[in-house]
């Protein structure tokens, strides 16, 4: 019989997950995250039967703390293994893993649930490190509309839906998706300059505010959907309408329905497993443990994630 990734201990017991994560987060062993001591000599690890796992004091600020402080899995009453559990469903499945499964899985509350998945966007959401593309490199640009924005009127076309934009790096992979009020030159203008590098190859659909953003690159290069053509040699942004696709899928089959409030979130959720995907050497173990070395610093509370809107 096959063995399950789920056979390791990390997923298993909590001690297996706590040695993982410590493993990951703190290479050169323990680092207080009260005051930053990262002395091996002057930490200590406390230890009794009635001491909680992964505890450690700090001889500097002489305060307690764990591997959890200072990162997503703060102030959750949910066992160390079932977050990592959760965090490798996130990253392996394509489309996304609902709620309701996750709540069926944990037996626990739908708010826990839902609290859980969106504190997991929250440490997938890119550190940017700088604009896509670069010398004589393609970046693809497009929009798309989902759902409907609050307060609108249902009508004919698209203006009553929430904008999405959306940014492919072909030589990297990687994209970089927005919530979007407008799709006009005033907002995609600046949104284009701050995340594309002057010198790529901006490739676009045939839409007017693309022509006057293009002039500021080094190449502009569009296809007439209109008139039937989706590429023209290099010329295309079938990679964006690709992407599109993914998330589309995802959010009308797997979460259906999004408040504007949180559709953020979701786009980070995409964006960080289409970005980290198989076709560039990526698989689901390596993934969620990128995931895992972005969850310092991104702790999401309750209050501040909107959820009591929803």
């Amino acid at each position: 019989m096959a063995k399950s990734v789920f056979d390791a201990p990390q997923f298993k017991t909590e001690e297996g997950a706590f040695t993982y994560v410590e493993a990951k987060l703190w290479p050169n062993g323990p680092v207080c995250s009260h005051c930053g001591n990262c002395d091996e000599a002057r930490i200590r690890k406390m230890q009794g039967k009635t001491t909680r796992l992964g505890l450690y004091k700090c001889n500097e600020c002489r305060k307690p703390f764990t591997v959890r402080m200072g990162t997503i899995f703060e102030s959750s009453h949910l066992a160390l293994h079932l977050w990592l559990q959760v965090i490798h469903l996130m990253c392996a499945s394509k489309k996304g893993i609902s709620t309701r499964q996750i709540q069926r899985m944990l037996q626990c509350s739908l708010k826990t649930a839902w609290f859980l998945t969106h504190r997991i966007r929250e440490a997938m959401h890119e550190n940017s490190d700088g604009p896509l593309g670069g010398l004589g490199v393609a970046v693809e640009a497009d929009e798309t509309y989902i759902g409907r924005e609050p307060g609108t009127e249902v009508r004919r076309g698209v203006w009553h839906k929430m904008k999405v934009l959306a940014l492919v790096d072909r030589s990297s992979g990687r994209s970089r998706s927005m919530v979007i009020d407008r799709v006009d030159i005033p907002t995609l203008e600046p949104i284009l300059l701050a995340n594309v590098h002057r010198l790529s190859k901006l490739n676009t659909d045939e839409a007017m505010h693309y022509k006057s953003i293009g002039r500021y690159f080094y190449q502009h290069e569009a296809v007439n959907h209109s008139a039937g053509e989706y590429g023209r040699g290099a010329a295309h942004s079938n990679t964006v309408e690709g992407f599109f696709s993914i998330f589309k899928r995802g959010m009308r089959g797997i979460y259906q329905h999004c408040q504007k409030h949180h559709l953020h979130r979701y786009l980070a959720e995409f964006d960080f497993r289409y970005s980290n995907r198989s076709a560039l050497g990526i698989e689901d173990t390596e993934r969620a443990e990128f995931l895992l070395r972005g969850v310092v610093g991104k702790r999401l509370t309750y209050g501040r994630s909107g959820l009591q809107e929803a």
